[in-house]
């Protein structure tokens, strides 16, 4: 296993900004803010464009992804139930059958053979049972996966544990100069080649999606947190392994707004409203950073442009997050 620590990737030829204070948050890392191009010119990457130039201010974020161990520890101090953990109000669903009222989350499971890639349900599927401590339904478990990124978490349960943690949700604009480490412009958060010396830098998908996972980076799902190289800023897994909730709604326009609003744009925050036309009136929260299901045969977005979106009650199997603290 690689240590993931700063200089496995720091940026050649640049030096990497340290901390004003003397010790840091456990298990954080100092992102020294500084202005950045953010979005994709990516043609698949059309909610990323076009590219724009951003400020943020410097902040500490969480050197991992929040892991089982971590979530575990939150929930035994509070009690605090997820959201797949509950059972569905009938009011919040009217018109549901009874028998589809039921606690649990969202799992992939690949099919036995090729399929087309125009129907994601051939793969994705609602598991009673399945929930953060039993990531692919009630007869799994957390044995020998403490040190793993926790899944299912829907946005809410992220925002509780980062109040009881004394963090917030890092915004968009934070998330991915946080991911570009310091290499601006640069396709992924390591560099401009995906397998530099043949070496996996992220734990994505190999082989036929979604049917056949080689796993030749050595996972076939979730991968225990520094398993990869961190980025310039010291930052694990800023690529693949899971997506993470970030603050902001989710608007495909929303690079488009800001590239015209001014030549630079200090802390954006994030639209006020949330527009997806693949589901009208459904409001949704920006996911970054792709997961251990990303390949370029349909979902090549843990580059640090990229762009996903969920509502704010879905949690799936390859779905976290990270917190940040203010200075």
């Amino acid at each position: 296993m690689l240590a993931c620590s700063r200089e496995d990737n720091a940026p050649a030829n640049e030096t990497v900004k340290t901390s004003p204070h003397e010790l840091a948050p456990e298990g954080m890392v100092w992102v020294p803010g500084g202005e950045f191009a953010m979005g994709s010119n990516d043609p698949a990457f059309r909610d990323a464009q076009p590219v724009h130039r951003v400020r943020v201010g410097a902040f500490w974020m969480d050197a991992t992804e929040v892991t089982n161990a971590q979530y575990e520890a939150f929930v035994k101090a509070t009690g605090y139930v997820t959201v797949a953990e509950r059972t569905p109000r009938a009011e919040d669903f009217p018109g549901a059958p009874p028998e589809n009222l039921v606690a649990g989350s969202v799992v992939f499971s690949p099919p036995d053979h090729e399929v087309p890639l125009d129907n994601h349900y051939q793969w994705w599927g609602y598991v009673h049972g399945a929930n953060w401590r039993h990531p692919e339904g009630p007869e799994s478990n957390l044995d020998g996966r403490m040190n793993h990124p926790v899944v299912h978490m829907a946005f809410p349960d992220a925002i509780a544990y980062a109040q009881w943690a004394g963090k917030r949700l890092p915004t968009e604009a934070e998330w991915e100069f946080a991911a570009r480490g310091g290499l601006d412009g640069k396709e992924f958060v390591w560099g401009d080649e995906l397998t530099p010396n043949g070496k996996f830098m992220a734990n994505t998908f190999q082989g036929q999606f979604p049917s056949h996972n080689t796993g030749e980076d050595g996972f076939l799902a979730t991968a225990p947190v520094r398993s990869f190289p961190a980025n310039g800023f010291g930052l694990c897994d800023m690529a693949g392994n899971v997506w993470e909730w970030v603050s902001d709604w989710y608007r495909p326009d929303q690079p488009a707004v800001l590239a015209a609003a001014a030549e630079v744009v200090d802390n954006p925050s994030g639209p006020d409203t949330s527009v997806d036309p693949s589901e009208p009136g459904v409001w949704k929260h920006v996911h970054k950073g792709g997961s251990f299901l990303c390949t370029d045969q349909y979902c090549a977005r843990y580059k640090p442009g990229g762009r996903g979106k969920g509502e704010p009650n879905t949690g799936t199997n390859h779905l976290g997050f990270r917190c940040v603290r203010d200075l």
